[in-house]
């Protein structure tokens, strides 16, 4: 089991939902909560596609890193 903590922390903080970002992704909300919630792992290029929207690292949504 994969969980992506700041895949949601970021979501949250941008006061978006589920259904708003699985659109900006092109994936089904469902798709989206599978991600987010770490039943399944999320591909590299919807977390560019991630980070690129919300202006951050690929590192720091894996957790790997603090943004700065």
């Amino acid at each position: 089991m994969y969980y992506y903590q700041r895949i949601r922390d970021v979501r949250e903080d941008n006061d978006l939902h589920q259904r708003q970002v699985a659109h900006i992704l092109g994936i089904t909300q469902q798709q989206y909560h599978l991600y987010e919630s770490g039943k399944r792992e999320i591909p590299v290029h919807l977390l560019i596609k991630l980070a690129k929207y919300y202006k951050v690292t690929t590192d720091y949504l894996l957790g790997l890193k603090v943004h700065k």
